[in-house]
């Protein structure tokens, strides 16, 4: 069975969907309407109760490089009023909880890079396999902003506080092995071999009673995650007030003019 989307490709076969990213020419760089797609393809599960397993993967070299700084809606974004801003910013946020509260179980299937919003969205997922040559990163302090779209706490819950202070503020692209290490991935496998590795952890975990597994999903997000609205609940308020600096310009243009940014704290 297939559903169509512009910038996704969904497979059933059994109790296994494939939902892949599919802007390969843009290394599956995201849009307002590339989240508005994944929020609505996470949704579209509500309702499915013979899929009981979800693989993300990236078509083409990467999982996904972030937002497409170079689309235009996002630039227009930035000079719009910020009661606009706010609620258009909304949508990041909304597609990682649709992510995250999806009933069956979910695996990211990560190749190349997964940066910013891609790596986002692998950890709103229930499990990353990554490819052995794969880098996963957030070049948000880069941009002078911080990480957002309530993502923080599922960095601290997945490799710690120490270490992911560490990765956030240096804003480094990790290679596989030290994701493993650090307890971002939980599997690494061999290029060729990452979608035959993911299928078959799917197809195992599809197996399982599916009441019970998805009871032990929830509850454990909820445990694990049981503070995270509470503290972040200024998260977008946050990344909009960062954006009025100076240095967040600066950012900005010195990735478009492909030249180092020079911070000044102001």
């Amino acid at each position: 069975m297939h559903d169509e989307y512009r910038n996704l490709k969904v497979e059933r076969e059994g109790h296994v969907a494939v939902v892949t990213l599919d802007r390969s020419e843009r290394g599956n760089a995201l849009t307002e309407g590339f989240l508005r797609e994944l929020e609505e393809v996470a949704q579209s599960f509500r309702e499915d109760a013979d899929t009981r397993a979800v693989i993300f993967a990236g078509a083409g070299r990467h999982f996904s490089v972030g937002m497409d700084l170079k689309d235009p809606r996002q630039a227009e974004a930035l000079t719009a009023p910020l009661l606009e801003r706010r609620r258009r910013f909304q949508q990041g946020p909304r597609t990682i909880r649709a992510l995250r509260e999806m009933d069956q179980v979910t695996i990211a299937a990560i190749n190349g890079a997964a940066a910013g919003g891609g790596a986002c969205i692998a950890m709103a997922l229930d499990f990353r396999v990554g490819a052995e040559d794969c880098r996963a990163g957030f070049p948000e302090s880069g941009l002078a902003i911080p990480l957002s779209w309530t993502c923080l706490p599922l960095c601290v819950q997945l490799v710690g506080p120490s270490r992911a202070k560490r990765w956030l503020m240096s804003g480094e692209m990790l290679p596989a092995a030290v994701l493993a290490e650090w307890g971002f991935l939980d599997e690494v496998a061999p290029p060729e071999e990452l979608l035959p590795r993911c299928l078959r952890l799917a197809e195992f975990l599809a197996s399982r009673p599916p009441l019970a597994l998805q009871m032990i999903k929830r509850s454990v997000n909820a445990y694990a995650g049981a503070l995270d609205q509470a503290v972040m609940h200024a998260d977008t308020d946050q990344v909009l007030l960062a954006q009025t600096g100076e240095d967040f310009r600066e950012a900005v243009l010195a990735f478009l003019e492909k030249r180092d940014p020079h911070f000044r704290g102001r």
